[in-house]
């Protein structure tokens, strides 16, 4: 499929580095293109960033059908412009699909459509320190129908956006509760899958744990609320007895690309990881035992994010004295290290454009 491309007439002022904020100004151009049943996917258009028009009766609206993925693209000391494992993006992107009833997407072509975007939008990509250009893809139901059932017209955009450094005023261990209110997901609903229902459900726990002073959720299994899952929107890990621990993929936990990354480099050190089922209880009597050193959270906008402090019940944990771990300051230093070509990627997940 060819990619047609409509230049801008009006570039937009760039934003100010220092004054970036997580996905709030977006770049001149992004990437269109939609699917017909009967046709396939068609018209690819790389256009000027604006408004789209839908139906007030788009499927999306009313019955959710729709997915999403984030990645970034970083600009080396050397000037290249490079992805992080974009590939493994596009390949949990057509799983979330295959869960959400969406057609499956060409992931060869989305890379040579990603990489496209990018170079029209290079000097959109911020060099400062901590900084980055996120990359947002998504898919959405636009049949105008309002009935249950799947779509068969789909829109597939991506859009970009400077963001600045996830950690301003330097990484800080952040404080967590344990959630046994409210549930993420139960198996065999869409825990793995990349859609926006799993996060709007999440809200009303993030709410209640703010006005208690915490940051963010740790989220117990839906059925029995003993299991550990995830923290928010992020994978977890804890290191108990020298063993980097982290929730084994049951069908309800998102198959983070950060969390593969962490355990891949870990891996690669030597280390020892295991992916397994823990409870909070396990969790609660080890940390007890004085046996747990660190624990961190793992996602695209942070990749490594500390946990000094876990709530639970009326009492609170806290790891590593409430500082920054070693292996948590390791981890992230190497990551974003590749990420932004100021150090060797052993493991070949760079791709460059």
């Amino acid at each position: 499929m060819e990619i047609k491309i409509v230049k801008t007439l009006n570039p937009k002022e760039k934003p100010e580095e220092d004054s970036l904020i997580f996905g709030v100004e977006f770049t001149d151009y992004m990437f269109e293109m939609d699917y017909t049943e009967g046709i396939g996917w068609h018209d690819a258009v790389i256009k000027p960033y604006g408004p789209i028009e839908i139906m007030p009766s788009a499927m999306v609206l009313h019955y959710a059908q729709e997915v999403f993925e984030g990645l970034k693209a970083y600009k080396t000391p050397a000037g290249e412009v490079q992805l992080f494992r974009p590939d493994e993006n596009f390949k949990r992107m057509n799983r979330s699909n295959a869960r959400m009833c969406i057609p499956q997407l060409d992931e060869d072509f989305l890379l040579e459509a990603l990489k496209a975007l990018v170079k029209m939008d290079e000097t959109w990509i911020p060099k400062s320190p901590g900084t980055s250009l996120y990359i947002r893809p998504f898919v959405f139901a636009t049949d105008p129908f309002i009935g249950v059932r799947v779509s068969k017209r789909y829109k597939f955009m991506i859009i970009m956006s400077p963001v600045g450094s996830y950690y301003k005023g330097g990484m800080v261990p952040s404080r967590i509760y344990v959630e046994s209110e409210y549930a993420r997901t139960v198996r065999g609903g869409t825990g793995e899958a990349k859609c926006g229902g799993n996060y709007a459900s999440g809200l009303a726990a993030q709410q209640k744990v703010h006005e208690m002073g915490f940051e963010q959720i740790l989220w117990l299994d839906g059925e029995k609320r003993q299991y550990i899952e995830e923290v928010g929107t992020s994978n977890v890990f804890f290191l108990i007895d020298g063993v980097f621990v982290t929730p084994s993929l049951e069908g309800t936990i998102l198959n983070g690309i950060t969390r593969k990354s962490v355990i891949d480099l870990l891996k690669y050190w030597g280390e020892t990881v295991e992916e397994r089922r823990i409870t909070i209880h396990e969790l609660s009597e080890a940390y007890e035992q004085g046996r747990i050193k660190e624990a961190f959270a793992t996602g695209t906008a942070a990749v490594i994010s500390p946990i000094g402090t876990l709530g639970w019940k009326d009492r609170e944990m806290i790891f590593n004295d409430g500082k920054i771990g070693k292996y948590s300051q390791k981890i992230y230093d190497s990551l974003y290290g590749v990420q932004t070509g100021n150090l060797e990627d052993p493991l070949n997940w760079i791709v460059k454009i």
